[in-house]
């Protein structure tokens, strides 16, 4: 087999398409991190409660996780760039067909369902196309394309409240819609690339008297049975984390839809309150290089850092609802921004450690499906809090004390993994021990 089969570039146009990874991420994770500035415009429209309304941001974070399995397998089937291009279609009709704002029930379809899709189309195939064109600047190629989902939500604060005061809601959308065809720009210079991972999973699964040139023609077209192991669900490592990923996404998307209702119940002026989503995209951005470097220092074991992260993002959580002031608000916004762009930075490297590189496919997928569910019961879970509670605060305590739930089980898996390794050195020795004396009774025997 060819060298330039059998290893990504690692450079060269892979660099292209990381910064169309970046502009993806800008497109798609952002819009959905700042669709709280359109929350109290869509609730006071519809004079609907703060449950019925999160169901918008529910249902686009779940169809965005289901979607990934399936983003997955048409990546396979034809290509990532085919798949970003679909999504960023679907993306645009979301916005376009949410700008009628017939009902509620029509902005779930829309801007709910549809958005949720297209996003998942777009995000998880540029994500995964990365990963394929770096092996050694994986972690420095990755690390910059997820900045994308900082830089652009660092803008789009200020924007859309500037367009939704200038177009009201509805225009806001559309234009957002308009904006987010670009993803399709995107798509179109994401190159086709073999997948290493796919050629190095052959290699491993073929019998030893099997040819190696049989192995290079099967290797020409995408192998579906193998774009899935279904059977991580079977293995107690993968079932832990991916526990911890529904509840950390029961968590995670709370702060965003209700940051901005909380600083209107304070009294902050609405250019302040935009001003709020800028800082948690800087810091945001902040925390997810600075812990991208230190992780690739290996001086911290991955999943000790991830949860310690947890541990200071669900502390910043329990704080912020004692802020009284816009500088406070700042302030507790700013730690809880850094932390989550550190968390950001390690998870999914926590991932590969757990299941290995040539599961990683597989199980990215499947965590996304699993942890779904969090994201769909999360926002719509916290709005219910808050209505019974009648205050913005109760959600934040509620995604704080979630996320202390969710380290309790990477401690567990911690220790799973450590018992399993000194399980593994045990038996090493008892097998290096073992060796000479069989040789010694054969040489009495000769």
């Amino acid at each position: 087999m060819r060298a330039k089969d059998s290893h990504p570039p690692d450079g060269g146009y892979g660099w292209v398409v990381v910064v169309s990874a970046f502009m993806v991420m800008g497109l798609t994770a952002a819009v959905l991190k700042s669709f709280g500035l359109f929350f109290v415009e869509i609730q006071q429209h519809f004079d609907e409660l703060a449950s019925t309304t999160s169901w918008i941001t529910s249902v686009t974070i779940a169809i965005f996780h289901l979607g990934a399995p399936v983003a997955s397998s048409l990546c396979v089937r034809y290509s990532h760039r085919a798949v970003v291009i679909t999504g960023g279609l679907l993306a645009f009709s979301g916005m376009a067909l949410g700008f009628l704002g017939l009902s509620m029930v029509w902005m779930y379809a829309t801007t709910g369902f549809l958005q949720g899709l297209g996003i998942s189309f777009s995000w998880t195939p540029a994500i995964s196309i990365v990963s394929h064109y770096f092996s050694k600047k994986r972690a420095l190629a990755n690390a910059i394309a997820s900045a994308g989902e900082c830089a652009f939500a660092f803008t789009f604060g200020p924007f859309f409240q500037w367009l939704i005061s200038q177009y009201g809601w509805k225009g806001a959308l559309l234009i957002i819609g308009g904006i987010q065809l670009n993803i399709c720009v995107c798509g179109v210079l994401m190159r086709p690339l073999a997948s290493s991972c796919l050629l190095e999973a052959s290699r491993s699964e073929t019998p030893p008297g099997k040819s190696t040139l049989r192995i290079d023609k099967e290797d020409e077209f995408p192998i579906a049975h193998r774009t899935f192991n279904w059977m991580l669900v079977r293995q107690p490592e993968f079932v832990l984390y991916a526990i911890f990923g529904i509840l950390a996404a029961m968590s995670f998307f709370v702060p965003p839809l209700f940051l901005v209702p909380l600083s209107y119940s304070l009294g902050i002026d609405e250019s302040w309150t935009a001003s709020l989503l800028s800082i948690l995209a800087m810091v945001d951005f902040a925390g997810r290089l600075l812990c991208g470097w230190y992780a690739n220092l290996h001086v911290t074991k991955t999943v000790h850092l991830l949860t310690m992260t947890i541990t200071l993002i669900s502390t910043s959580l329990m704080l912020l609802p004692l802020a009284n002031n816009y500088l406070s608000l700042a302030i507790f916004t700013g730690f809880y921004g850094f932390f989550f762009g550190t968390t950001v930075a390690v998870h999914i490297t926590v991932l590969a450690d757990v299941v290995g590189m040539p599961d990683f496919d597989s199980a990215l997928g499947l965590f996304m499906l699993i942890r779904s569910t969090g994201g769909f019961v999360g926002p719509s879970l916290a709005g219910l809090i808050v209505d019974m509670a009648g205050d913005y605060r109760a959600g934040f305590y509620m995604a704080g004390a979630t996320l202390v739930l969710s380290a309790g089980f990477l401690v567990t898996l911690d220790q799973l993994q450590q018992k399993k390794e000194r399980g593994s050195q045990t038996n090493t020795k008892k097998e290096k021990s073992a060796l000479p004396y069989p040789s010694l009774h054969l040489l009495k025997l000769q």
